[in-house]
């Protein structure tokens, strides 16, 4: 295991041990304040439970909007790719008869090599 692995993982396991003994506490807070009154011990928690649940929405929505926008970005790419090798082909009959048809061959074996490439990237995803 690395430095930087060990690091993180202590620092996340105190982190984690931290927010247990939070919790320990805040619950016998809690449990002391509801014996002394139990008619006010839960007063004021409904700003508290909605403060929460705004954080975490508004968490979610900027989850989700960075992953519709690098989503959005990501196929912007794909047909700017797309178009780019459409227009490069295209510009291969501008050169002559001979030279073109040694570049059109060899331009096609490019597309399949990087066609090869994505699909060996794929996988290795699909694999873990």
């Amino acid at each position: 295991m690395t430095s930087f692995t060990f690091w993180v993982v202590v620092i996340s396991l105190t982190i984690f041990a931290a927010i247990l003994v939070s919790l320990e506490v805040g619950s016998r807070i809690g449990r002391v304040r509801h014996e002394r009154d139990s008619s006010g011990a839960t007063a004021g928690t409904s700003a508290i439970d909605g403060a929460i649940f705004g954080l975490m929405g508004l968490l979610l929505a900027f989850t989700f909007a960075g992953a519709a926008s690098r989503f959005d970005t990501r196929r912007s790419l794909i047909v700017e790719e797309a178009n780019t090798i459409g227009t490069a082909y295209l510009r291969l009959d501008l050169l002559p008869l001979e030279a073109r048809v040694k570049l059109k061959e060899d331009f096609r074996q490019y597309l399949d090599s990087r066609l090869a490439i994505y699909r060996a990237l794929a996988n290795v995803g699909s694999t873990k």
